[in-house]
């Protein structure tokens, strides 16, 4: 699903109107009707109270309120602003209403301890930070305990840009036209958006398909049609030999959590190398692995040849001993094909940064937030850590997935791509050792690395969401993302 610019969202809706063809303001009933089909579906109480703005996406929030009467709801509605000075849209919802709204001058609505909320003051267009009498309603209405749900995005907030000034609606869920706007995604932001939901409005295909775009979310219909079907005389010859250098002393749950990932997603044949004390573990936990122990015994000091390998991951418990700050140094001086590198292996690339010239191009880099700010240094918000991002990627031809809720791919393209699969659950250690198994498992099949990456983050969140089903999200640990990825498999190919 793409994520288009405010400009390109604008230009949307205007080819919709004149190609469909669709006046401007059926265009708005049809969204108001898709909106209320979401509510009625997901919200059930009965009483409403919508507070609107004089724009178009007041014009929405009139209509929802007209709909909703018609269905039974008990609404109430608030203007805020001049009326007369509202967009035609507006105007011809105002005059549609049954009962005229109250227009909010100086004052502010009577809310009902039980009503819902529709805010429906400022669209997408806002770029600049509400004030006065509208920066009070908002303060007013986040101060209430009511449930808040906005039309389209939560007034104050800007779509493309980091938002400025402190009145923006604190919504508990947003119901969006069509496609998700880019400040959903980031962390910073949910706070304002909550819990958000794409409905379709009909705008036009043609049109989104034609226009080009640098962000994307990936959904299931994006992923299915990269994963290729095993061939029938495939063996484990042909379905990629992967190397693992993982673990150290105390670490080695990191190497056996990526091993056993690795295998789950399909790889055929897999070598870990591991530090010596840490060879009888491997061999016990993970015996369908071959494993190459290290001369030192608590972590790794040297490199194995790596040459006769399809993929290569490093990283999860690999500690930074000094030893193993020279043998990265020496494996990074030495391969040519693409690497998986996370964790420690990071870590020790942040504090000599000169390693980062030497990392192959194509490789995959997977950083939490506070090793990608190791990486890149301190950003100022989240609009400005995605820069930092895709210019890590552009610099040294990487693709780079900063990992988290709406996990962010960079491409060196400039593309980025947002998972929709994953929950709060997966926060928790040994996560991450998963998803350097499962992406390393997926570049020794063949794939693409950068195919690798988006298969292997919504694969590594869906088996996420299977196990919240199972365990909760609360009660899963990463072993059982592991258990799930065949369930995973088994959801996207079926």
């Amino acid at each position: 699903m793409k994520i288009l610019s405010i400009n390109d969202t604008r230009a949307l809706d205007e080819y919709t109107i004149k190609h469909e063809p669709i006046s401007s303001v059926d265009l708005m009933e049809r969204a108001s009707l898709a909106f209320c089909d979401w509510f009625i579906a997901n919200v059930f109480t009965k009483s409403v109270t919508v507070i609107s703005g004089t724009g178009n996406n007041g014009g929405d929030g009139l209509a929802i309120a007209r709909i909703l009467k018609l269905k039974a709801y008990d609404v109430s509605v608030y203007v805020v602003g001049d009326a007369e000075k509202g967009s035609n849209d507006f105007k011809l919802n105002w005059e549609r209403m049954d009962i005229k709204p109250q227009v909010l001058k100086d004052n502010l609505p009577d809310i009902d301890p039980g009503s819902v909320i529709i805010d429906a003051m400022f669209g997408s267009g806002l770029s600049r930070p509400v004030a006065d009498h509208y920066a009070e309603v908002i303060r007013y209405v986040n101060a209430q305990d009511n449930t808040v749900i906005s039309v389209d995005i939560p007034s104050g907030l800007f779509a493309d840009q980091a938002s400025a000034g402190e009145a923006i609606i604190k919504a508990n869920a947003t119901v969006t036209f069509q496609l998700p706007k880019l400040a959903f995604m980031f962390p910073e932001n949910h706070q304002f958006v909550g819990e958000w939901e794409a409905v379709d409005i009909g705008l036009s295909q043609q049109f989104i398909e034609s226009t080009a775009t640098n962000f994307y979310y990936l959904e299931s219909n994006d992923i299915q049609p990269l994963i290729q079907p095993l061939a029938k005389f495939s063996h484990k010859g042909s379905n990629g030999h992967g190397l693992l250098i993982v673990g150290s002393y105390g670490k080695m749950g990191a190497a056996v959590l990526s091993a056993k990932a690795a295998l789950r997603t399909g790889i055929g044949l897999l070598t870990v190398h591991v530090p010596r004390s840490g060879n009888e573990i491997l061999q016990s936990t993970v015996p369908e692995a071959m494993s190459i122990p290290d001369v030192n015994d608590g972590h790794i000091s040297e490199m194995p040849e790596v040459e006769k390998y399809s993929a290569i991951g490093i990283g999860p418990g690999l500690g930074r001993h000094v030893s193993t700050v020279k043998a990265l140094g020496e494996l990074l001086r030495t391969v040519s094909k693409p690497l998986v590198i996370d964790a420690d292996a990071l870590n020790i690339i942040s504090e000599n940064q000169e390693l980062l010239e030497l990392v192959p191009e194509n490789s995959i880099l997977t950083p939490h937030p506070k090793e990608f700010e190791r990486l890149v240094g301190s950003w100022s918000d989240d609009f400005d850590k995605l820069n930092k991002l895709l210019q890590l990627a552009k610099r040294f031809n990487l693709i780079v997935i900063l990992k988290g809720a709406h996990t962010a791919i960079a491409s060196a393209d400039g593309v980025v791509y947002f998972n929709s699969t994953g929950n709060p659950g997966m926060g928790k250690g040994g996560s991450g050792d998963v998803l350097l198994g499962m992406l390393t498992s997926l570049v020794a099949q063949g794939y693409q690395p950068l195919d690798a990456a988006k298969i292997g983050v919504y694969l590594h969140g869906l088996a996420g969401d299977i196990a919240a089903d199972a365990y909760h999200e609360r009660g899963m640990i990463a072993s059982d993302i592991i258990d799930m990825i065949p369930s995973a498999y088994q959801e996207l190919t079926s």
